[in-house]
């Protein structure tokens, strides 16, 4: 993800810093992986605990997305158009991503 990002401010020419990229990606991936650390150690339990876990794990992920998006835009002051929308842009991918191996996950345990 950080190589498509860096080939495509290269070619592009976007205003954006290689920092701030890996960054905002290395953050992101950090909480994705500890949100899907805690669903799958859920699938471990019993279906009441199951339960408890899907709802911690997409409740912390989003409280931490929460603080780190404050710290990013209010104390970093990274409010140009292109940090926002690299921002968002991996922010939704990564979402996606988690979203969907859940999914997966509880499809295939359904079955």
């Amino acid at each position: 993800m950080i190589i498509t990002v860096y080939l495509l401010i290269s070619i592009v020419k976007l205003n954006l810093l290689f920092s701030d990229i890996v960054i905002v990606s290395s953050s992101f991936s950090v909480i994705a992986f500890n949100t899907i650390l805690i669903f799958l150690k859920g699938q471990t339990k019993e279906p009441d605990g199951q339960t408890l876990y899907v709802l911690v794990a997409v409740s912390l992920k989003f409280l931490l997305e929460i603080v780190f998006a404050l710290l990013w835009f209010i104390v970093a002051k990274k409010t140009s158009l292109p940090s926002v929308l690299m921002f968002f842009v991996l922010y939704l991918a990564l979402t996606l991503f988690t979203i969907w191996i859940i999914l997966k996950t509880l499809k295939n345990r359904a079955l």
